[in-house]
């Protein structure tokens, strides 16, 4: 089935249930196949893209519950990813991606792999007074969406959270930017645009905040997420600055929640994935790995007693 655990080497929970994300698509595997493979073994040994494949065929083998990703975390270790440290998951899926980006040799794999996860937005910056405007296209790996409003109000489900991630701001007070038509600072009107998805998205909810001492605490709140999600049933056509076509791929079924129980200062990472092979969900707890049910998925939700 492929679902097979992964031994915790010392707190690399976080880096299991990535390691987990990246292996169990179909999609993302597909392209590791087809890596050329360093010609000596002080290159192999320091090239993450081959390190997760021979991860990825060692699981493959299925003769263990769980096996140890030593060999990459070594590999990992000697590009400056630190272990024994707990991780912020979206940060340190970042820092992966762009490690397996830029060791893969054949430039088809790596526009396939940006076109597997790359988001492209473009931001809005106009002038209130006058009909100036400045728009800037960028690209970035995770939807990273607030779970509180301007004004710390808890958002209540992630169709919310979405809206306000791409609702427009207004630029007021010391906030103000220069106008080069006007030729003084003056309000502006700050938005977002959606651009381009990829195939496979990734959302990052920003369950943290800081406090007026600068102390950073983790929102644990419930905040429910649909099973399927369809962008232009949330976004309105001002949020959005793209053809029907581009659209019309603006679908998506959950595969998999990365999550954390604890606080900011300690915890543990688990990976709830679907099977893209089977349409069975798995909970993945480091060399645990049982089957779930949806409804055990939605634990992740977050709950006041249940910090997942």
């Amino acid at each position: 089935t492929g679902a097979i655990g992964l031994y915790n080497l010392g707190q690399s929970c976080c880096l299991n249930s990535l390691l987990q994300m990246f292996l169990m698509n179909i999609h993302f595997t597909g392209i590791l196949r087809r890596i050329t493979v360093p010609p000596c073994a002080g290159q192999r040994r320091s090239n993450v893209p081959y390190q997760m494949l021979l991860l990825l065929e060692k699981m493959q083998c299925g003769k263990h519950k769980a096996v140890h990703p030593i060999e990459l975390a070594c590999c990992l270790s000697a590009h400056k990813v630190e272990l024994f440290v707990q991780h912020d998951a979206a940060q340190l899926f970042l820092h992966l991606w762009n490690l397996i980006k830029k060791q893969m040799k054949k430039l088809e794999l790596v526009e396939e792999l940006s076109d597997l996860y790359t988001i492209c937005i473009q931001e809005h910056l106009a002038c209130q007074n006058c009909s100036f405007e400045i728009k800037n296209n960028s690209s970035m790996l995770t939807l990273p969406l607030p779970v509180l409003n301007s004004s710390s109000h808890r958002l209540k489900t992630l169709e919310e959270c979405l809206q306000y991630f791409f609702h427009p701001e207004e630029l007021t007070g010391q906030n103000m930017c220069f106008c080069q038509q006007c030729g003084r600072k003056t309000p502006f009107l700050q938005s977002m645009k959606l651009v381009h998805l990829p195939q496979t998205l990734t959302i990052h909810l920003k369950r943290f905040c800081f406090e007026k001492s600068f102390y950073m605490h983790k929102l644990s709140h419930y905040l429910p997420f649909p099973r399927d999600l369809d962008f232009n049933g949330v976004l309105t056509e001002n949020q959005c600055q793209a053809d029907d076509n581009e659209k019309a791929t603006w679908k998506y079924g959950l595969f998999a929640v990365v999550a954390h129980s604890g606080s900011t200062s300690c915890g543990h990472y688990c990976a709830y994935i679907q099977s893209l092979t089977e349409c069975k969900w798995y909970c993945f707890n480091d060399s645990e790995v049982c089957q779930v049910s949806w409804d055990d998925v939605k634990c992740t939700y977050g709950h006041s007693n249940l910090h997942w």
